[in-house]
């Protein structure tokens, strides 16, 4: 028998990568943990440890395969969060602007007990933001819920001119890296049934 695959979140990004994949979860679990770095907590080790939370947080069966990711946007040590407000989305923006930083998307598969996990990072490169495109950006509403206050997969994708790593990774899920670890889990991605 096949295992159930749970998608453990409930970004619409997530679902339509996985599509990519020729996958629909048979269950989609949002798991509700405290996602508060630790004090002096690094972006890397965070991301990680998040991922993980929300698989452990998540109820399965052992016939289920839970698929949950983390994206952090980190600017040196500094990891920014999704912004509480349009002013906080403001600061992230103009301390992006300009500069290359680093998105972190952290996979954590579970079934059972036992677990993969990868963390995939991406260098990318922000063009220098100028007033008038920070203020257009904000008002479109786009920055609402996104890991440093945008989304590359959005209007804000005409402001990087340069990265390095993996796009799919930046909007939520590096696809070659869950292709992998699912196939790991036992979920066929190939739709050929044993």
């Amino acid at each position: 028998m096949r295992p159930r695959l749970i998608l453990g979140s409930a970004s619409p990004r997530r679902a339509e990568l996985l599509a990519q994949l020729g996958l629909v979860p048979d269950a989609v679990r949002a798991p509700d943990i405290d996602e508060d770095p630790v004090r002096g907590e690094l972006p890397r080790p965070y991301c990680a440890r998040i991922a993980r939370a929300k698989a452990r947080a998540l109820e399965c069966g052992p016939d289920e395969v839970v698929l949950c990711a983390d994206t952090t946007v980190a600017l040196g040590r500094r990891i920014l969060g999704k912004p509480a407000t349009a002013a906080e989305a403001a600061a992230f923006l103009f301390a992006l602007s300009g500069r290359r930083h680093r998105v972190i998307t952290a996979l954590a598969v579970r079934r059972g007990e036992q677990f993969w996990e990868r963390a995939v990072e991406t260098v990318v490169k922000v063009k220098v933001l100028s007033d008038a495109e920070v203020n257009a950006y904000l008002a479109s509403g786009e920055w609402r819920g996104k890991a440093g206050g945008y989304a590359i997969q959005g209007r804000f994708g005409a402001f990087i001119p340069w990265l390095q790593g993996s796009f799919s990774a930046v909007v939520g899920l590096p696809l070659a890296e869950t292709a992998h670890l699912l196939q790991a889990a036992g979920i066929d991605i190939h739709g050929v049934q044993a």
